[in-house]
Formats: C-alpha cells, sequence, structure tokens
C-alpha cells in the first residue's frame, strides 16, 4: 500500500478488501487492480454505490467503466471517498504540520486549499463571493486572517473573488474556519466543482441595467453549497450572471452565462426581461460561450442551470481531463442533443426564441470599472478603485473597508477587472473617499494602461506559470505611460501559461507566456496583440502571439504597442513590423 495513504485509510482499505475476499470464499478470485488515491496499485472497489445525493456521480463513472475506459486518478480519488468528507484527514495533517502529496493535493481544493509547490511551499486558499459583493466586516476580517495566518495581503481575481496566499500547513483550518466566521466559505472553491458566482459589479445600483443579477447570484450560490451532487463535476464550471448594465462581466467566458435581455411588444412571448442563455466558454482554448436559443424568465435561471450542470454530469468525461469540459461535451452531442438531455432534469420546457427579435443590449461602457460615476438612486454615486494587477495588503484593505463605511453603505463589490467598487457614496463624501484612496497609493482615475491592467498570479504563487506577471505587468505600464499617450484606457493582459487565469483572449492587447518552462523563468511573457472593434469575448479577434524578442524589439515594443491605437492599423500587421520575431496566429 502506498506511502501517501493516511493510516485511516489504510485502515478502511485493510477492512474493506479483507471482508470482500471473505465474501469471495477466503481469497479466492483475486479482483483486478487500478490505480490507487496517490498513485501506488489499489484493489478495484466493488462495493455498492453510495446512496446519498451523489449518486449521480458513481452512476457516470460506472457507465465509463462499463465501456471498459479507465477513470482518470482524479476520479479514482473522488470515488474512494468523498473529498467533502475529508476534514478529519486535513486535521491530521495540519497538526502534523504536513503538506498533502499525490491526489491529496486535488482534494483539498474541495476545501478552498490549493498547495501551490514549487511556486511556493505554501497553501493559497480561493474563497466564494456571490456577484464579487462584500460588505466591510468581511473585507476587514479577511485582512485579519491574511495577516495572521497568510502572506499579509490578498489577489482579487478576474472570477470577482479573493485569494489568500502564502498559508502554512498547520494553519489551513484557521484559515478555512475564520473565513466561515465571517458569513463566507471557501467550500467548493477549486477542483472539479462550481466555481464562484459571477454577477453585474453595478448590480442594484446601475442606471442602464436591465435586472439586478444579487438576488440570482444569492440564490443560486446557497443553492449550490445545500447540493451535495453539485460537487465533484467531471471538471471545474463556471457561471455567470449579466444584467445588461454598463459594466460587463464577461458571461460569455463561462461554462454557462445568463445575459439578460428585453422582448418588446408584438412578440411571440409577453414583452418583459429576460435570460439568454450561453453555453460552453472556456477562455483558455479561446472559446467563447455560445447563444443556445433559449429565452428563460428570471426565475427560471437556477433550475435551469441545475439541469444542465446535471447534463453535464451525465455526460462528462471522466478519463480524460483535457477534454472534460463543458466544450467537449457540446461537441461530442451537439447543442440540441446537449438541450434534450438536460431537460430531462427539468420539470418544464424552456421556450426556444431568435436572439435577433430580442431588443439590442446597449453595450458595455469602456473604463465604467474606475472613476466616480452616478448610480440609479438619486444622490449616491459609486467609486471604482484601480487596484494594480489585483492585489491588495492588509492595510489597504482595512483602509477601503473604512473608507466604504464612513463614506459609503459599508459594501464593496469586486470586478473581474481585478478591481473594487465602493457604492452608495453621497455626493458631498466623494472628495474625502478619493482622497482616501490615494493616501492608500491607489486612484479612482488610473492611467489609460494601469486602468485596464490585468494579470495573472505569474510563477510567484502559481506552478503552472512560466512567469513573473504580475511584476512584469508593473514594469510594462511604467514603461508604456511614460513612453507613448494614449487617449483612451487599453486593456493589457497578462497570463503565464495556457490556461488563460487573466482571460487574455479578451483583451484589447495581451501577454501571454509560451514556451518551455525549464528556461521561461527569467524570460519576459510573450507579446500578444488583438485588435478588436467591440469588448470583451463577443469581439473574438485573430491573435498574433509573438514568441521571441530581441532586447531592441522589446525596447520598441511600447511604440508598436500604441501604434495601432493612434493610427487605425490592424494589431497582427502592427507587429509584423517587429522584425525577427516569429508570429503565430491563433483564433
Amino acid at each position: 500500500m502506498g506511502p501517501d495513504f493516511t493510516e485511516e485509510q489504510k485502515r478502511y482499505l485493510e477492512g474493506f478488501f479483507a471482508g470482500l475476499l471473505t465474501r469471495r470464499g477466503a481469497g479466492t478470485g483475486s479482483p483486478p487492480t487500478v490505480p490507487g488515491a496517490n498513485g501506488a496499485a489499489a484493489m478495484a472497489p466493488a462495493e455498492p454505490a453510495p446512496a446519498g445525493p451523489e449518486t449521480i456521480h458513481r452512476a457516470a463513472q460506472d457507465r465509463f467503466l462499463a465501456a471498459g475506459k479507465k477513470l482518470t486518478a482524479e476520479e479514482m480519488a473522488k470515488r474512494a471517498k468523498n473529498p467533502l468528507d475529508r476534514w478529519d484527514e486535513m486535521r491530521a495533517n495540519a497538526e502534523a504540520g504536513r503538506f498533502p502529496k499525490g491526489t491529496d493535493v486535488f482534494l483539498h481544493k474541495f476545501h478552498g486549499l490549493f498547495y501551490v509547490a514549487p511556486a511556493q511551499d505554501a497553501f493559497m486558499c480561493r474563497l466564494r463571493i456571490p456577484n464579487g459583493i462584500l460588505n466591510a466586516h468581511q473585507l476587514r476580517g479577511i485582512a485579519d486572517v491574511a495577516e495572521r495566518h497568510a502572506g499579509g495581503y490578498a489577489d482579487v481575481t478576474t472570477r470577482a473573488n479573493l485569494q489568500l496566499r502564502e498559508i502554512g500547513p498547520k494553519s489551513i483550518l484557521d484559515v478555512v474556519t475564520e473565513i466561515q466566521g465571517l458569513g463566507l466559505t471557501t467550500r467548493g472553491a477549486g477542483a472539479d466543482n462550481l466555481r464562484n458566482i459571477t454577477g453585474s459589479p453595478t448590480a442594484g445600483i446601475d442606471p442602464d441595467e436591465l435586472i439586478d443579477s444579487r438576488p440570482l447570484c444569492r440564490e443560486l450560490h446557497y443553492t449550490i453549497l445545500q447540493h451535495r451532487e453539485l460537487y465533484g463535476l467531471p471538471r471545474k464550471f463556471n457561471m455567470g450572471f449579466d444584467g445588461g448594465g454598463s459594466v460587463s462581466v464577461l458571461e460569455d467566458t463561462n461554462d454557462i452565462g445568463f445575459a439578460a435581455v428585453a422582448v418588446g411588444e408584438g412578440e411571440a412571448v409577453a414583452p418583459g426581461v429576460y435570460f439568454r442563455v450561453l453555453l460552453g466558454g472556456i477562455t483558455g482554448h479561446g472559446d467563447f460561450a455560445r447563444d443556445a436559443g433559449l429565452l428563460i424568465r428570471p426565475q427560471e435561471c437556477t433550475p435551469v442551470a441545475l439541469a444542465l450542470v446535471r447534463g453535464f454530469i451525465d455526460h462528462g468525461d471522466r478519463t480524460d481531463r483535457k477534454k472534460a469540459r463543458l466544450k467537449y461535451v457540446l461537441e461530442r452531442l451537439g447543442l440540441d442533443g446537449f438541450l434534450a438531455e438536460a431537460e430531462k432534469h427539468l420539470s418544464f420546457k424552456p421556450q426556444r426564441f431568435p436572439l435577433e427579435r430580442c431588443v439590442p443590449r446597449k453595450p458595455p461602457v469602456k473604463g465604467a470599472h474606475l472613476g466616480v460615476h452616478p448610480q440609479r438612486q438619486a444622490g449616491l454615486f459609486y467609486l471604482g478603485v484601480a487596484v494594480p494587477v489585483g492585489r491588495l495588503t492588509a492595510e489597504q484593505m482595512r483602509a477601503l473597508a473604512e473608507i466604504a463605511e464612513q463614506r459609503g453603505s459599508g459594501t464593496l463589490r469586486l470586478t473581474v477587472w481585478q478591481n473594487l467598487l465602493i457604492s452608495d457614496v453621497p455626493e458631498s463624501e466623494i472628495a474625502a473617499a478619493e482622497a482616501g484612496v490615494k493616501a492608500l497609493g491607489l486612484d479612482l482615475r488610473a492611467g489609460p494602461i494601469r486602468s485596464g491592467l490585468v494579470a495573472c498570479t505569474g510563477n510567484t504563487g502559481c506552478k503552472f506559470a512560466l512567469t513573473n506577471t504580475k511584476g512584469q505587468a508593473l514594469e510594462l505600464a511604467e514603461q508604456l505611460e511614460a513612453s507613448v499617450a494614449l487617449d483612451q484606457p487599453l486593456n493589457v493582459h497578462l497570463t503565464g501559461c495556457p490556461n488563460s487565469c487573466a482571460q487574455h483572449y479578451v483583451a484589447l492587447r495581451c501577454l501571454h507566456r509560451r514556451g518551455r518552462r525549464r528556461r521561461a523563468a527569467a524570460r519576459p511573457a510573450a507579446v500578444a496583440c488583438h485588435s478588436v472593434s467591440g469588448s470583451g469575448g463577443a469581439a473574438r479577434a485573430r491573435a498574433a502571439r509573438l514568441s521571441r524578442a530581441s532586447p531592441w524589439q522589446r525596447r520598441e515594443f511600447p511604440r508598436v504597442f500604441a501604434a495601432p491605437q493612434r493610427r487605425g492599423a490592424r494589431s497582427a500587421d502592427r507587429c509584423r513590423r517587429m522584425r525577427g520575431m516569429r508570429v503565430k496566429y491563433a483564433g
């Protein structure tokens, strides 16, 4: 039995197989072996399926096994014991100051805990913050947790969420329980689960929105927390709600996106506000969710979302994690075939309605997530604070919580652009709030580069990243702002690996590291330029990925980078002028 099994796991498996052999006649007829949870050989489990709600996953796994296929190591680990029931194992590791090994690393992610070696010999903890909305008390509490148990800072993510880093093994349960004490949770924030539910950052305060996404995000968030069968999916799963306001939530980058639309008089359905359903977004592959042809009422969003997820549970690949996202189920079954499977889990049939018959939505306002903007509530404003590469110190978090409490309603809103909003600020308090923000080294009116700067964690905290994206993002911002003059904000995204955590495919410009891991640590992110006519993922573009740059080319990069903005040339054409670079088109 492998050395990476815990003592409890060893005793369980020994007892189980002893009983199995006894039933088979004192050891006659040995069952086949399969890879164990930590890579060691183990006997194939033959016990009956669990009776709980997670039976749906065992049935899906069994169908692959019956077809003669081999489950992945992660599926075998989930099959051996539900990862949500691993509190005692986590406690034992914490008391021993021990980091997990093998697939135990994967199983810890079900509780939002990521062992990120070799980038850091520490844990990262990811929270769940539905719609990205916090109150001042919660942000202040997160700052305390970061200071006591982590690195003293938090990173705003591209799912309007927060991550804490540099957590030692003895502190993991303290972090998880103290986060729960704030009315938040880390459960299901990683691994094969439904990730943080995003919603419009300006929900409920946007003068242009069609519908407030907050109740919808909250309903789906708590539904997920109360249903064990919604954990342990074939692969991770993202969902987001866009209420049609001025600040985008990039709903088409999700596996399921809900986009609010209006239907006018004289159509086959009653006039009003509905949601379009978008399916199959996976930005790491340059693919965006496409309209499924459905028109659903707001109260139907949660049952439709759950039916689609259950269809994914039934048909997602359990044998190849690279082909396990919803996008590949859609490719295999076809859109109509998948919808037919999902509708088996619904008590009603969602109505079909052509997208072109809906009232065209207003495009999001570029830069509306920063600066001072009037709310739909008369006399109140929201303030968009630029957070360079999404990192906030504990001191800054406490001070922002105080500003929100003293100058507004105590509400803070994280965005998918790695910054935050302070809402409900009276006009008389704007100047004081802005002064307080500037005293923290932050600003409401960042420059045209910093205002749209997004970076993934980079190789200082992520084992998959090949370069220090956050450090290079700040260096690039300084270089560009000193070298070129831009008359409008420019989105620049830096991502350190193909997983696209910085969502580089939705940027006007992006930096994307490509190359061999062992030689990449000292190299800058490769240059990639996008030329788009709109905003967000819907404005897909061909990307020129420039994989190598000489020192001269890097010096010239700011001029070339800005030239398409100033002269209207295509980015790819302009980038070709950087002689000697190898250009590979993608998308």
